[in-house]
């Protein structure tokens, strides 16, 4: 599916959702998957894989309704995304050029 897609189904189950609404959302489901790493890394859960996966799904839709809210297709989102970090890491991701950028 593309991600234009995506953001088009998403839509129809978005209602009359307000920034602040959204926002939070987002806010919580990051919190949601975040949550599941925790048990895993500090008390020695297994890896949620499956349910990790639902909630990632679940930030998605919300950065998918916050693009939607903005009138913003979430594949400029993306592009704009990768250009900055093209920008900021031309030659990849390092720890050396992170503190040194």
């Amino acid at each position: 599916m593309r991600i234009d897609d995506y953001q088009h189904n998403a839509a129809r189950t978005l209602g009359d959702a307000d920034l602040r609404i959204l926002a939070l959302g987002l806010c919580g489901e990051a919190g949601e998957a975040a949550e599941i790493v925790k048990k895993h890394l500090g008390h020695g859960h297994d890896l949620d894989v499956d349910n990790l996966a639902k909630e990632l799904g679940d930030v998605l839709w919300y950065v998918a309704a916050l693009a939607t809210a903005l009138d913003v297709n979430l594949s400029q989102v993306a592009q704009a995304n990768i250009a900055k970090l093209r920008a900021r890491y031309p030659d990849g991701f390092s720890e050396e050029r992170s503190r040194n950028r």
